[in-house]
């Protein structure tokens, strides 16, 4: 069952961000990635073990998409007070040991989530060239890799660039809550 009230609809424009730090030491907004011809927001957590999961695979889609006009930002919305390994720091460490070819950006007060609608980690939002939303949800339909069947995300992504339109555009997210 979907989120009753997102705070984000499938059509709707992209919320626009500003000046969140990334882990790369450099600060991004939405407009930073303007010329992909398709955006996908994706909250994550350094902490969380479904969203742990999904990095090889992130990796591998950005390296594979990205000539085609895609490009990924990973954006974490949690608290390090809270959680200490969301920090800034640890986001560094992480981006530089797993080699993301993406940046990770640092929603220090969590309102870009909030904006989103985002609740969980992972969680995925896909937008078209004018920055509308075409996809929300899961990266994929399991916990554990061995046990998944349907590639949300990268479906998602093969219908748009096909031209067609998204054939499930909203599935559950699941995975962590966000650390307000």
């Amino acid at each position: 069952m979907l989120e009753a009230d997102p705070a984000l609809r499938l059509g709707q424009q992209a919320p626009d961000f500003r000046d969140l730090a990334g882990a790369d030491g450099q600060t991004y907004s939405l407009p930073s990635f303007g010329g992909r011809e398709l955006l996908v927001v994706l909250f994550t957590g350094n902490g969380c073990p479904t969203a742990k999961a999904c990095e090889p695979g992130l990796v591998e889609l950005q390296d594979r998409l990205g000539p085609r006009g895609v490009q990924l930002v990973l954006i974490n919305a949690n608290n390090p007070y809270l959680s200490p390994p969301d920090t800034l720091a640890e986001m560094s460490w992480r981006a530089k040991d797993r080699r993301y070819p993406f940046p990770y950006l640092k929603d220090a007060d969590g309102s870009v989530a909030r904006a989103y609608g985002a609740t969980r980690t992972p969680q995925a939002f896909v937008f078209d060239g004018d920055r509308r939303l075409r996809y929300r949800g899961r990266i994929f339909d399991a916990r554990e890799l061995s046990r998944v069947k349907r590639h949300d995300l990268e479906e998602a992504l093969a219908d748009l660039l096909a031209g067609r339109e998204v054939r499930v555009p909203e599935t559950q997210a699941f995975g962590c809550s966000i650390v307000w």
